[in-house]
């Protein structure tokens, strides 16, 4: 693992865009001043370039992917009428947005990328954030971008085989492509990825409108007759796992804490971006679900892989076929907001230490996180080689939750531990404490229900304990394994053009 000084960096940039060795020598410094171009000045660091229309682009795009479309299943199954199931979504959204509102505050108190990896690292210390950042980065992101791009791949090909479901290799080829695609895209630009972002954000709040506005259109012509309290599951362990599947829908809600030092204004864009989104996914999420059961019965919710699809085949007919390009557009627009915050989150780690140091440089003439950006890519391409990933997520879930649940504990901890912190935005602590208690009922609950999945999670985590302490908290390590380190990082600065990002004063 990297240091968090630059000690074994071959090539840095200085504050004036000038190139040096490791001996402070200079390298083509004319040269590299002119192709720097704007970066002479400022050095060299990520851009501060998202706006406030930005912001909701990347919270929209990131938590309207595949969920809305596989989750009404999910809930469904576990509250059994479909009352219940709108009641759940209902406890999703605003249990969405109450841990939104404690992040506003971490977010503009800690103003570093990593979101709650930066938050517990700086409460708690390097240990806890480091099992954070292992289950994220290593196990739940590459393992979500895996699905998010067979969804993609799944529902680009469906329209060519009406009849049956498409060879898996080509949906696994498909789902790569995706992957590579995306991954080019943010190696290349953050402006790029931020555009990408905010287009496909538009497709899918449209295509979801879509839905919702035939949802009312049926609720007009008196279709009501599957909204009832009939067959309602009153097991609280039960119940409590459909939460599983309705906050599954909402994934990515934090993401723009991942990535707040590219924000022009986070104090004033951070809180309101949060704000607007959860509020317009809740809503957007309601009638979506409110529109599906105006035309599909509980059996046929049970029964359907793709709710979307089977909705859209009852309605739409011949041009049912819209709704799969729609809903593979969003998929799209989610592994690209996961890539472009998951990055972040390596990039964080990487500053901090507890990742490879070449995870903390920035390509020198694109301006972007490359390395992070390959990485990730990368491990989402080993997990395609599996077919049981949602398994994996299912197994992730009690990590997950338990570690946002740690960041959402900073806020009361912190307020009793250093008082003096400078806090732009200051929450009422009832709601962190809320939101603490809602995390324990959600995890405890579906423990008792499903001890082994559980035991799993646990394992999970426990996974990063040696890793640490070999990897990490040792530090007398020997001459050897610095040499090793220090080659591979320079042969990475050469291949990929990379350098690490000018230290703030």
């Amino acid at each position: 693992m990297g240091k968090s000084k630059d000690s074994y960096s071959p090539v840095s940039v200085n504050g004036n865009g000038e190139m040096k060795n490791g001996n402070g020598e200079m390298k083509n410094g004319k040269n590299e001043k002119s192709s720097l171009g704007d970066e002479k000045d400022s050095g060299m660091k990520l851009k501060a370039e998202m706006t406030l229309l930005n912001g909701c682009g990347v919270i929209i795009g990131c938590i309207i992917g595949s969920g809305i479309f596989v989750s009404p299943t999910g809930v469904l199954a576990s509250t059994g009428s479909v009352n219940m199931s709108l009641v759940v979504w209902a406890i999703c959204g605003v249990f969405t947005m109450i841990g939104a509102y404690c992040y506003a505050e971490l977010g503009c108190m800690i103003t570093k990328s990593g979101a709650d990896y930066a938050y517990i690292h700086v409460t708690f210390g390097p240990f806890l954030a480091f099992v954070r950042i292992w289950i994220e980065c290593m196990i739940v992101r590459p393992c979500t971008l895996a699905i998010q791009s067979l969804t993609f791949s799944l529902y680009i090909l469906k329209p060519l085989f009406p009849e049956c479901d498409p060879p898996a290799e080509s949906t696994r080829l498909l789902a790569a492509a995706c992957l590579c695609m995306v991954g080019f895209i943010n190696c290349y630009s953050v402006k790029w990825a931020n555009l990408v972002q905010d287009y496909l954000t538009y497709a899918k709040v449209f295509a979801l409108i879509i839905i919702c506005m035939t949802g009312i259109v049926q609720l007009f012509k008196g279709n009501v007759e599957h909204f009832t309290w009939d067959d309602t599951e009153t097991n609280p362990a039960t119940l409590a796992l459909s939460l599983y599947s309705g906050l599954f829908a909402f994934t990515g809600w934090n993401c723009l804490n991942f990535i707040i030092e590219e924000m022009k204004n986070p104090v004033r864009d951070l809180p309101r971006a949060i704000a607007i989104s959860c509020v317009v996914c809740m809503l957007i999420y309601l009638l979506t679900i409110v529109a599906f059961h105006t035309t599909l019965s509980v059996s046929e919710v049970l029964g359907s892989e793709a709710v979307a699809v089977t909705f859209a085949n009852r309605l739409y007919g011949r041009m049912a076929w819209v709704i799969s390009i729609f809903v593979a557009l969003s998929t799209f627009g989610a592994v690209n907001g996961n890539i472009l915050t998951t990055s972040r989150l390596f990039f964080a780690g990487a500053r901090e230490g507890q990742m490879p140091t070449a995870l903390a440089m920035i390509q020198i003439n694109r301006v972007t996180p490359m390395p992070s950006v390959v990485i990730i890519t990368l491990l989402s391409l080993l997990y395609l080689t599996s077919s049981d990933i949602i398994q994996l997520i299912n197994y992730a879930s009690f990590s997950i939750w338990l570690s946002i649940g740690a960041a959402v504990f900073c806020v009361p901890y912190l307020r009793w531990k250093c008082p003096d912190m400078k806090r732009p935005i200051k929450v009422n602590l009832i709601f962190p404490i809320t939101y603490l208690l809602l995390t324990a009922m959600i995890l405890i609950l579906p423990a008792i229900v499903k001890p082994v999945e559980t035991g799993i999670g646990i394992a999970m985590i426990l996974t990063a304990v040696p890793v640490y302490f070999s990897l990490i908290a040792w530090k007398t390590k020997p001459a050897w394994v610095h040499r090793m380190t220090s080659g591979g990082t320079n042969w990475l600065q050469r291949l990929l053009m990379i350098v690490p990002q000018d230290k703030e004063d």
